[in-house]
């Protein structure tokens, strides 16, 4: 099971992958803001930039770095009670290469091997690294719907344009399957196991070629459900405040990703509704967690263009979507490439 997943691992970490990643979020993501500004033939965006107050960007600035302490006390709470000499600083690796491979790959899907590379680099094991991901992927699971619906409480009769609803109904769905499936998994790991072993079964009759890998990989998935059920239980039964304050640092993580909304704002001279700019923020981070495109490219600046139209002049909403993505995912990308990148670079050099 521990190679599968190291296997797993390394077909993320191909380099033609991470090339052809940022290549697309590049390209989607300049396409989208450039996009963005012909649309609201925005002439004075030059004197938008100019009028940006410093001191808002610095602070903008600061609550980047919370955002990625934050980030990684949420795994290092968990990784500490099983490696107690493992250093902070590994687990703030472990997370901005997380938001790396999460912002150049479709629906965050290389998020996950990056933390666990990271972390199996410096001596975790893959099956611990993953439980620790499994178990805050739960309180992730748990909060942005509650946030989610809050927002749409906020900000119900704003919300009649037609791609936004879309976008909430595709957010709710997936959240609650994910949400369904670890809950499942977590109290009742039989029946996702025979569910799995069933879709297998039926499948293998429609695909009779595949019928021996789908039957293979649904039993490996039933016993790996078991084992990782019995590891978390026995985890959470040993350190029952560990996954509430999961909780509370995953709200205090994203309250602070909403709140950087509304400094920049005060940043460009806009003066608006405090609750109104974190409501909005909350629906687009939600709305994007699982987009298909890398770091929600397309999908983000389209949102930020829709709900934010009503607060931000039209001659400043490109400057600012440009902001807002720059402090949410491309720097803190650029310091998880430079992670990444260096680990990848030593293991190159080891290996020869």
């Amino acid at each position: 099971m521990e190679n599968d997943q190291e296997k797993d691992i390394k077909q993320v970490f191909q380099r033609k992958l991470i090339i052809k990643g940022c290549l697309w979020l590049t390209l989607l993501t300049t396409a989208s803001i450039a996009a963005v500004f012909f649309y609201n033939n925005t002439g004075s965006m030059l004197n938008a930039i100019k009028h940006i107050k410093p001191k808002f960007i610095l602070t903008c600035i600061c609550m980047v770095f919370v955002d990625l302490m934050l980030g990684s006390w949420r795994n290092h709470i968990f990784v500490r009670k099983l490696y107690p000499r493992l250093s902070h600083w590994v687990s703030f690796r472990a997370n901005v290469a997380n938001m790396f491979m999460g912002a150049i790959t479709p629906f965050h899907s290389g998020a996950g091997p990056a933390q666990l590379y990271v972390y199996n680099r410096y001596g975790v094991k893959v099956l611990d690294g993953f439980i620790i991901s499994l178990i805050n992927m739960g309180a992730t699971l748990l909060f942005m719907p509650v946030a989610g619906f809050i927002a749409i409480l906020i900000m119900n009769d704003q919300l009649e344009t037609g791609l936004v609803p879309a976008l909430l109904k595709y957010g709710f769905t997936v959240f609650f399957i994910f949400l369904l499936t670890f809950v499942l998994a977590f109290l009742k790991p039989v029946w996702v196991g025979r569910g799995i072993q069933l879709m297998a079964f039926t499948l293998g009759k429609v695909f009779v070629k595949k019928n021996e890998a789908l039957n293979s990989w649904a039993d490996k998935s039933f016993a790996n459900i078991a084992k990782y059920q019995a590891i978390c239980s026995k985890l959470l039964n040993d350190h029952p405040f560990l996954f509430p304050m999961s909780l509370i640092i995953t709200g205090a993580l994203y309250f602070n990703k909403y709140c950087m909304q509304y400094i920049i704002l005060l940043g460009l001279g806009i003066h608006t509704s405090f609750a109104q700019v974190v409501a909005v923020q909350i629906l687009i981070q939600f709305m994007i967690y699982f987009a298909p495109s890398p770091g929600g490219s397309g999908f983000a600046e389209a949102s930020i263009a829709i709900l934010f139209s009503s607060i931000v002049p039209a001659d400043v909403i490109s400057v600012f979507t440009l902001l807002q993505r720059s402090f949410l995912l491309f720097f803190p990308a650029l310091v998880g490439a430079y992670v990444v990148l260096s680990l990848l670079k030593k293991q190159t050099f080891n290996d020869q």
